[in-house]
């Protein structure tokens, strides 16, 4: 047994996960197919057996994401050197926000024009949501009207440990953006040694903090091959074929978006903003981009992120060690393509009509939840808690799409994170260009 277990701890945690994967998609598959012949009772107790195993999960996920999203944004807000940087920090951090917004664009753009979910049997899906309020009353005001978006920014300035108890994700971005640089500008106006040292020590403790959740987040992805295969073997189990359409369709959508990005959006801002040959600069960033493909850790790239920046592209250390840590926290262009689509797929599952104010409201949404990703594997799937309790969805339609989610998340997540990398990189070098932060050509 331990030799087992030890077999599998060897193989790669993605490998685990696809083939989890595969085998809860092939026992769901032959579940349903025996609940259509006869045993519907004995198939349902199956699923009732299994189901606990993969709403762990979820609720795993649930548990850390608001102190991961706290710690992150607080951490990576405090390696702003305000003084130090003034200018460029500020076009460091317009860019991660420009791109993310184009990345949201185009997210949600192609989302409305390929519509995952747009076939699916509605009935389906909700007999197994047990909100009891029926979801187009609850849900789509939260989504429409002008009046929506201005509740959506009082509701960011609340009392911050209101927030952290109710799980209000929006008011916990902000405070911890803003205590973050507050830390760093007192720390920089410290009128002692004595003081600025003990600021330190709680941008250090922050730090510690953020890093111990981190290896939390490792030890609940290592469970992720079991929580994947129940909620897989349940979602094919009770859906059946109809469940493989939205699979399809987001990973299609997801996987477009983030090759627009990379192969279109980028070049086009760096040709406008640098002059210089796009692809050329682009192909120096292939041993980072390998690396958060493989890693699926914009954090665990960082090392070679920086390495890439100083020795392929010639920026200067002083902005490669600031402007890489931030974006490795702040800036999720990947992520940003990626939850709009299952956003619209909710609306389609749950009959939710989102409007242009709607979208628009979405967009704004998705970029300032992206803020809070982590740089972590599995990032994206504690921001979908965000974007879909923003829809007005119940807590148990919440779980079926991130339930969905899960299944393909290993796949999606390794072209967000290099999407995530990329960004960071090209970001990086336009504002080393623009600001004279460049080694010498023979350096």
């Amino acid at each position: 047994m331990t030799k087992l277990f030890a077999w599998y701890f060897r193989v790669s945690l993605i490998v685990r996960i696809l083939a989890c994967l595969a085998a809860g998609a092939a026992v769901g598959a032959a579940l349903w197919t025996a609940r259509q012949s006869a045993g519907m009772g004995e198939v349902a107790a199956i699923l009732r057996v299994v189901e606990p195993f993969g709403t762990v999960f979820v609720h795993m996920l649930k548990m850390i994401v608001i102190p991961v999203v706290f710690f992150s944004l607080v951490s990576g807000a405090s390696q702003l050197a305000v003084r130090q940087f003034g200018r460029v920090g500020v076009k460091v951090i317009g860019w991660y926000l420009l791109c993310s917004l184009l990345a949201a664009v185009v997210g949600a753009f192609l989302a409305m024009l390929i519509n995952p979910g747009s076939g699916a049997d509605l009935a389906r899906w909700e007999a197994i949501a047990r909100s009891s309020e029926p979801v187009s009353e609850t849900a789509a005001p939260a989504v429409t009207g002008t009046a929506t978006l201005v509740e959506m920014v009082y509701r960011m300035f609340t009392n911050p440990f209101e927030a952290l108890a109710t799980g209000n994700f929006l008011p916990i971005i902000v405070f911890s953006i803003l205590f973050g640089l507050a830390v760093r500008v007192s720390i920089e106006r410290a009128k002692s040694s004595a003081e600025a040292e003990r600021l330190t020590g709680l941008i250090g403790m922050v730090e510690a903090c953020r890093d111990a959740m981190f290896r939390l987040v490792g030890w609940i992805l290592e469970y992720s091959p079991v929580g994947v295969f129940a909620l897989t073997t349940v979602n094919f189990g009770r859906y059946g074929p109809t469940i493989v359409g939205p699979y399809v369709s987001v990973t299609v959508g997801v996987l477009a978006g983030i090759g627009i990005m990379v192969l279109c959006v980028y070049p086009a801002l760096m040709l406008v903003t640098t002059r210089r040959n796009p692809f050329g600069v682009m192909s120096r960033m292939k041993e980072a981009m390998i690396m958060a493909l493989v890693t699926r850790s914009s954090a665990a790239t960082l090392a070679v992120s920086i390495r890439t920046a100083e020795r392929r592209l010639r920026v200067r250390n002083e902005l490669a060690g600031f402007s890489l840590p931030l974006g490795a926290t702040i800036n999720m262009d990947g992520v940003c393509v990626h939850l709009p689509m299952f956003a619209v797929l909710a609306a389609n599952m749950f009959g939710i009509h989102l409007t242009v104010s709607g979208l628009a409201v979405l967009v704004i949404t998705t970029v300032l939840a992206s803020i809070g990703a982590g740089g972590v594997p599995g990032g994206s799937l504690m921001l979908l808690f965000i974007i879909l309790e923003t829809m007005g969805l119940g807590a148990d339609q919440v779980a079926i799409i991130v339930a969905l989610a899960m299944g393909i998340n290993p796949v999606l997540d390794m072209f967000e994170t290099m999407n995530n990398v990329t960004g960071d990189l090209v970001c990086t070098y336009v504002v080393a260009q623009n600001e004279q932060l460049m080694e010498p050509e023979n350096t």
